[in-house]
């Protein structure tokens, strides 16, 4: 296995914060590098292909590299293209393809393994997303080539009975296309209503479609068990079984926990298995090991987004670079 150069610091994952902490080093004239498991900003990469951000432009942006998008809020395409542009403009030092599979601790210093060598740092900024562990449904049937948890456009469900699961941002709008396009949609929601932080402008079109009966909505009801034609719920008012043809599961991601507990990070103990951190400066319980972006609101995974969490990486870089200069 090769070893690669000893660096100041090791930035895991190459989404917007990754990007934004590869920036932030750079200015400090750390020598760093950014290791990404997939493509330059995996997780927007698999967004939806129709994908429309909360987010207006600016409040994307790193690095000062303005973000001109042509509607008022942008889209999947466009912010795939603004990353690009940041990561050439500011020529980030980035492995892409590269995961990293164990983060080993010896004296003082991390060793960051991945499948091409080993790495070598004084510190380890983790900046990672959690949109690669989808929620299971855990029940007969999951495994099933007709049960997705990503989506990515509603063509391949024209005139097909889709049952889509959750009741969320994703699910609504996925609920909402495929119907569009000529899908038979039926929504099964675990609660009693359309989930709160739903976009504003989307759930007056979700309540109406169900008010009128357009999409077909179980509440305070579970998927029980899904077969080659079918799909069995249990509702408030006892079992049904739905005739179907895909189940997509938009019941969300978690952060990948058993990775930030293999690191020696623990957790506080709360209902959403926050990690511990410093909160001026990032810095996990173990010394030299940082946190950024999305990973720190452990399961509140709607907590942080690129537009509050890009501070992240200022945080962390101005205390690396007092921490240098105290040396």
């Amino acid at each position: 296995m090769e070893s690669k150069l000893d660096y100041d610091v090791i930035i895991v994952g190459g989404g917007p914060i990754g990007l934004a902490c590869g920036i932030e080093a750079r200015k400090a004239g750390l020598r760093y590098v950014i290791l990404e498991k997939g493509c330059l900003v995996n997780s927007l990469y698999h967004y939806p292909l129709n994908m429309t951000f909360f987010s207006t432009s600016e409040r994307l942006e790193i690095g000062n590299v303005p973000f001109i998008s042509h509607g008022p809020k942008p889209n999947r395409v466009e912010s795939l293209e603004y990353y690009r542009r940041v990561c050439q403009s500011w020529e980030l030092n980035v492995r892409l393809y590269e995961k990293v599979e164990a983060i080993r601790h010896h004296s003082g210093k991390h060793e960051v393994i991945t499948p091409k060598g080993s790495y070598v740092a004084t510190n380890v900024i983790l900046a990672l997303g959690f949109y690669d562990l989808p929620y299971l449904l855990n029940v007969p049937g999951e495994g099933l080539p007709k049960v997705l948890h990503y989506y990515d456009e509603p063509h391949p469900y024209f005139k097909q009975r889709v049952v889509v699961v959750g009741a969320s941002n994703s699910a609504v709008d996925v609920a909402l296309e495929t119907f569009r396009k000529g899908a038979e949609v039926t929504m099964v929601v675990r609660d009693e209503a359309i989930g709160e932080s739903v976009k504003y402008w989307v759930r007056p079109d979700i309540e109406n479609r169900i008010k009128e009966s357009s999409i077909k909505a179980y509440f305070n009801s579970r998927v029980t068990k899904i077969t080659d034609t079918t799909v069995e719920i249990v509702t408030p008012n006892g079992p049904l079984i739905l005739d179907n043809d895909f189940v997509l599961a938009m019941t969300g991601y978690q952060p990948p926990f058993e990775f930030l507990t293999e690191c020696g990070i623990t957790f506080h103990d709360d209902a959403f298995h926050t990690p511990v951190y410093d909160e001026e400066n990032m810095e996990t319980n173990v010394p030299g090991i940082f946190l950024a972006g999305v990973v720190c609101g452990g399961l509140k995974t709607n907590k942080w987004f690129i537009e509050n969490s890009r501070i992240h990486a200022k945080q962390i870089v101005d205390h690396l670079s007092m921490v240098k200069q105290t040396r």
